[in-house]
């Protein structure tokens, strides 16, 4: 026969559990549901809540439970937490590790056990909802007035640990009383115990707070625009706390006057604007200019060379009128020292022979001198360089350019073309076989050929090396 429980709180799950085991009640045998039908686990309390600490008759276990119902204190600990896990059958899951438990299956606990592992998860997704709750609520202080709280806040947790979060800020701020309100409950500590409330659907309004005030004062002033992250912020904070803190509604304007000129400054424009003392000093004591690397080899200007086996210049004639811009060397021309002589080099030596160009007659280099690599098995495979690396590199390839001359320059793939125009955002997008000038020289853009291998479809294969053969002959065409 089916039994249906309705509980409100982890603490009458307990009681209602402990019965069920002394009386051998299976899993199976229990619907379990929560008071009202609601995700609230406080919407129906009608008593205010005792201090944390204080006894509670509902946690008083039945004289008649058994020894067998016996857990260890972490084990509880667990429990309750993941009580606070918003699930509709989180209480019959619960349910069915203790009766786990009590038949001798102690790995139920486990992460390598399937109930173990989503027990395990919802406990580090609460406690990390807790540390959240506790990092980004904001208590703004309100005018005095008689009975009402002293500092009000409002948060949208995902899970029920709002009584948790109120524990540990009763510890935190002494007799200081305060509210955090949330769509689910209210918690209300007025110097000595917390009491539960109803929910509150939005929101403290405006209050003029001084403290708050100050801190966004704080906030904006120690903004650097030229450390700003965009991903990286929002990654570390999610944008659904944003908009119950303060400083939230800063946040748009730095970024937008950072995007429009501010990261070149680094600072703000108050700290600009302030006279400072002018040092003098003598030419004979300032710090001499770095010397560039002079040779290749010698290049520590970022960390690839690291893990490459050598450095890979450029080969070709003096004077080519055609120069040939690739990413970076692989794997075979890391070992070898010279460019597209691995499988991207054969064809391209395909590309030369339908095109009508001889390979002797070009000057062939790439963006990224070090081949940048990442393991997989026995094997490197290529990993395509960062912004910062074909940013570091440029400073050979603009001697290259210096020092051939090319009346045109063909731009084997994306990389490449960022780097010759010395812009990052650069895309291929319309600029495939299209040549266009660039400070007093050709640009003719094609794919790359390894792109061209790694293209499944044979028609789009067909299609792209015919991009590549007529670029070639473009370059050709506008080299004489």
């Amino acid at each position: 026969m089916m039994r249906t429980i309705c509980v409100q709180s982890f603490s009458q799950w307990r009681k209602e559990a402990r019965e069920l085991l002394s009386t051998g009640v299976p899993p199976h045998a229990v619907q379990w549901s929560e008071a009202l039908q609601s995700d609230d686990l406080f919407g129906a309390v009608e008593q205010p809540r005792l201090a944390y600490g204080a006894p509670d008759a509902t946690t008083t276990a039945p004289e008649n439970t058994r020894e067998t119902a016996r857990m260890p204190r972490e084990m509880l600990r667990m429990l309750e937490t993941a009580a606070c896990f918003r699930s509709p059958d989180r209480y019959a899951f619960l349910y069915k590790i203790v009766w786990r438990w009590q038949l001798g299956q102690k790995d139920v606990l486990s992460p390598a056990d399937e109930d173990g592992a989503r027990l395990n998860a919802m406990v580090k997704t609460i406690r990390r909802e807790q540390h959240k709750m506790h990092a980004y609520l904001r208590f703004r202080e309100r005018p005095a007035a008689a009975g009402a709280p002293q500092f009000v806040a409002w948060f949208e947790p995902e899970h029920d640990v709002l009584p948790q979060v109120a524990e540990h800020f009763s510890r935190r701020m002494g007799h200081t009383t305060w509210m955090i309100g949330t769509p689910q409950a209210t918690m209300l500590w007025d110097g000595s115990r917390v009491v539960a409330g109803p929910p509150v659907m939005q929101g403290p309004e405006d209050i003029a707070d001084t403290g708050e005030a100050m801190w966004l004062t704080y906030y904006r002033s120690t903004f650097n625009p030229a450390r700003l992250n965009v991903s990286v912020m929002q990654g570390h904070i999610a944008s659904r706390y944003w908009k119950n803190m303060p400083e939230g509604a800063l946040v748009p304007a730095m970024i937008a006057e950072a995007a429009a000129g501010a990261q070149r400054d680094g600072q703000t424009k108050t700290v600009g604007a302030r006279n400072g003392v002018t040092i003098p000093i003598s030419a004979d004591d300032a710090q001499p200019k770095r010397e560039q690397p002079s040779t290749l080899d010698q290049c520590r200007r970022c960390d690839l060379w690291r893990n490459a086996t050598q450095a890979v210049p450029g080969v070709g004639p003096a004077a080519a009128r055609i120069m040939l811009v690739g990413e970076q060397p692989g794997d075979q021309e890391d070992l070898a020292g010279t460019p597209f002589i691995g499988p991207a080099g054969q064809v391209l030596d395909d590309a030369f022979a339908q095109s009508g160009l001889a390979r002797e007659s070009i000057y062939l280099t790439n963006a990224v001198k070090h081949f940048k690599w990442e393991p997989r098995g026995k094997r490197r495979l290529h990993k395509t360089p960062a912004q910062m690396e074909v940013t570091a590199c440029s400073y050979w390839l603009e001697e290259e350019l210096a020092s051939v001359q090319p009346d045109v320059i063909v731009a084997l793939g994306g990389t490449a073309l960022k780097a010759i125009l010395g812009n990052p955002k650069a895309t291929l997008g319309d600029r495939i076989g299209v040549p266009f000038q660039h400070e007093g020289r050709w640009i003719v853009v094609v794919y790359h050929p390894s792109y061209i291998l790694r293209v499944p479809d044979a028609e789009a294969k067909a299609k792209a090396m015919a991009v590549l053969i007529e670029g070639l002959k473009f370059a050709q065409n506008l080299s004489t």
